[in-house]
């Protein structure tokens, strides 16, 4: 009986540890509006295909998505936000609480709202620290 209680424990234990992400925490240190793409709009009007008066020119201009960089005690992550259209602001000098999955990065701040958001990391940099701790030079 004491057999099948221990093993029942240990069961739910693993199902509990397996649940549970190792979390990781950050400090937001800035961040940047960086160019990642382009918008292409057509300035030809329904009228205008019909009867051939349209010019073809097209408009384009330069979407900017917003950049983080996050500094943990031994990495710095640049990361952007999976979600284009609707990304959050967040709060720059804050701690923040993430764990990655797979490609991308789960994030929370705990002073904004709470709630986990993704994120694609861009690049992550161990090369900056030192014993006495990160580096000023800027460069990536």
């Amino acid at each position: 009986m004491k057999r099948i209680a221990l093993f029942a424990l240990l069961c739910a234990s693993l199902a509990y540890a397996r649940d549970q992400r190792a979390s990781q925490s950050g400090t937001l240190l800035q961040m940047d509006s960086v160019e990642c793409g382009t918008d292409q709009k057509s300035a030809k009007s329904l009228t205008g295909e019909i009867i051939g008066t349209d010019s073809a020119h097209q408009k384009m201009h330069t979407l900017l998505c917003q950049e983080y960089l996050l500094q943990t005690d031994r990495i710095i992550y640049r990361i952007r936000p999976k979600d284009d259209k609707h990304p959050a602001l967040l709060p720059v000098g804050e701690k923040a609480q993430f764990h990655i999955e797979k490609d991308h990065m789960k994030l929370r701040v705990e002073d904004l709202d709470d709630k986990e958001r993704e994120y694609v990391v861009v690049w992550r940099d161990v090369s900056r620290f030192r014993v006495s701790g990160f580096r000023s030079d800027s460069g990536h």
